[in-house]
């Protein structure tokens, strides 16, 4: 009987996350063309999946990423399959939260210690993509902070993790992130002058605010 109560704690914490992850991804304006054709897909995926935040349980899942800023830059790192330039992401572990998979994918792939820059952490952006093996990931991705310290990818994550300012990062990054960065270029064009605090004071709900 306590396993039992216990699943149905954990099954109503899960549905309960995915009501909120469904009410943040619809709200979202879409960046463009793309993001809101990810948005509709996303949706209709969780509409469908009965556990959409398990990599085990369907070929279509959540993941979780970081936009990682500081008064360096945009962190990128170049994915190690792929070889593209990407936000640092990855799957959800069982019993944490979406957000706090993107803390832990970022510690993990970069060595840098970030934080959310809202609380309670919000998407800023939303992206559907084949994931490899056969998987479709539908990859939300948050605005995070972190020290502007040097990269250091543990051993056996892609080692080619850097800074970069906005037009670089522009240039260089998979077009499921570029259209981010062009979007709230405006916003982020002083990249390297402020530090993480301004871009708390530059966030809402759909990424960077001008002011």
């Amino acid at each position: 009987m306590a396993s039992r109560g216990a699943d149905d704690v954990s099954g109503a914490a899960a549905r309960a996350a995915v009501v909120a992850l469904r009410r943040q991804v619809a709200v979202l304006s879409g960046v463009d063309a793309r993001e809101r054709r990810s948005r509709a897909a996303f949706l209709a995926a969780l509409d469908r999946l009965e556990r959409p935040l398990d990599q085990y349980a369907d070929t279509t899942h959540v993941t979780a990423s970081a936009i990682v800023v500081s008064s360096a830059g945009v962190l990128l790192h170049r994915h190690k399959r792929l070889g593209v330039w990407l936000q640092p992401g990855g799957h959800i572990d069982p019993g944490e939260t979406v957000a706090q998979a993107a803390c832990r994918e970022v510690a993990e792939e970069t060595g840098l210690v970030a934080t959310h820059t809202t609380d309670p952490p919000r998407i800023v952006h939303v992206d559907v993509h084949p994931g490899g093996r056969g998987h479709t990931h539908l990859d939300v991705r948050y605005l995070l902070s972190a020290p502007p310290d040097p990269p250091r990818p543990p051993p056996g994550e892609s080692q080619d993790v850097a800074w970069f300012d906005l037009s670089e990062a522009i240039a260089l990054a998979d077009a499921g992130l570029r259209g981010f960065l062009v979007r709230r270029s405006r916003s982020i064009t002083c990249l390297v002058k402020p530090g993480p605090a301004e871009f708390v004071r530059h966030v809402d709900g759909q990424g960077l605010r001008a002011t």
